[in-house]
């Protein structure tokens, strides 16, 4: 983690404007395409969940703008972030919230995922999430193919932990689409920057082996 000084930081400007927001942060959705990806995953037997919260927390780690944080009244900027996403159980209805580190392979990934999903009997087990900024909110609507979608959230400044969500994949022309959003807080990420993150996440996807 590097502490960020704000005097010699060429984003200060813009933080400084965003950050006295009441709400600092926005959502935009858009459609990616997952055919060559949803293929290979099938052809892998991996589970398209756990291999999509591998891809997207990837991408986004790969922009120092999405590892931007507010910790203690300082900016930092992580070396890396990692996910904490919703996961439903086969007997029950009702989400938890799983945490883990973004290591290894996807493979490698998907094992730990899987292990720490099924061994995990909280929903909220907040010890693992205590004290961190360094996450990446994931959940998934697999039930519904949104065109928009929002957040509940606590209303804190300097909250900057993106949310990253999908819904129902769906074919239209040929192509298989994902409805796919991502919120983040403007005093670190402009929309340039999420336009940038959606392209690299379609190029990995596409040329995903």
């Amino acid at each position: 983690m590097k502490i960020i000084d704000i005097n010699t930081w060429n984003r200060a400007e813009h933080y400084q404007f965003f950050k006295g927001m009441d709400y600092p942060q926005y959502n935009i959705c858009m459609n990616i395409d997952i055919t060559h990806f949803l293929d290979c995953v099938k052809k892998k037997k991996l589970p398209f969940y756990y291999a999509m919260i591998y891809a997207s927390s990837t991408v986004l780690n790969e922009f120092e703008e999405f590892r931007y944080r507010i910790h203690n009244d300082q900016v930092v900027l992580h070396d890396r972030v990692h996910p904490s996403f919703t996961d439903m159980s086969k007997d029950t209805d009702l989400f938890k919230i799983v945490t883990i580190n973004l290591d290894g392979t996807m493979e490698e990934f998907i094992d730990v995922a899987k292990k720490k999903s099924e061994e995990q009997k909280e929903y909220f087990p907040m010890a693992d999430m205590a004290g961190r900024d360094d996450l990446i909110y994931i959940t998934c609507i697999p039930w519904i193919s949104f065109t928009h979608l929002s957040h509940t959230i606590n209303l804190k400044q300097e909250d900057a932990c993106e949310r990253i969500s999908w819904g129902k994949y769906f074919v239209q022309e040929e192509k298989t689409l994902l409805p796919f959003s991502v919120q983040v807080n403007h005093a670190f990420v402009d929309g340039y920057y999420v336009g940038r993150y959606v392209e690299r996440l379609q190029e990995y996807l596409d040329n995903f082996q």
